[in-house]
This record gives C-alpha cells, sequence and structure tokens, in this order.
C-alpha cells in the first residue's frame, strides 16, 4: 500500500467532523488510484477525493461515504 496514514490533530478532527481520511501519497498517483486503493484496501465506498501537493509530498484528503464511518477505519489502522 503506498497510502500513509496522517495523524495530526487536525486529521484526528476531519475524520470525526467530515468522515475523511488523510493519507500522503506517491506525487504520480491520480485521484481515480487513490480513490480506488482506499476502496480495495479497506472496503468501505469513497464519495470524493482532494488533493495537495505541497513540496514534494502530495496529500489525499478521501471523503468516504455516510454509510462508512472513517472513525471505524481509523481504529482498524490503529490511529484512534
Amino acid at each position: 500500500m503506498s497510502l500513509k496514514p496522517i495523524v495530526t490533530e487536525k486529521a484526528v478532527m476531519m475524520i470525526e467532523a467530515q468522515n475523511v481520511l488523510t493519507f500522503e501519497t506517491d506525487r504520480r498517483k491520480t485521484k481515480e488510484l487513490i480513490k480506488k486503493e482506499v476502496e480495495e484496501v479497506f472496503e468501505v465506498k469513497v464519495d470524493k477525493v482532494r488533493t495537495l501537493v505541497r513540496g514534494n509530498k502530495k496529500y489525499a484528503y478521501v471523503k468516504l461515504n455516510e454509510k462508512f464511518p472513517a472513525i471505524d477505519v481509523a481504529t482498524k489502522l490503529g490511529l484512534m
């Protein structure tokens, strides 16, 4: 898996408030590839993927469908 979960105060607040998971990923990855990987690995439905390139890193903000709480995925990952 080339997605590395981010665990900052802001990322945890986004999990709780907006059902959004934050990952650091490869700069060459497209939103479609990120969406597919998250759906396959965590067995969830993704509504939207936003990306941010800062410096030499790319961050993906993955909004999950409301039927799949991000907090459950975060707990599986050991973030919570």
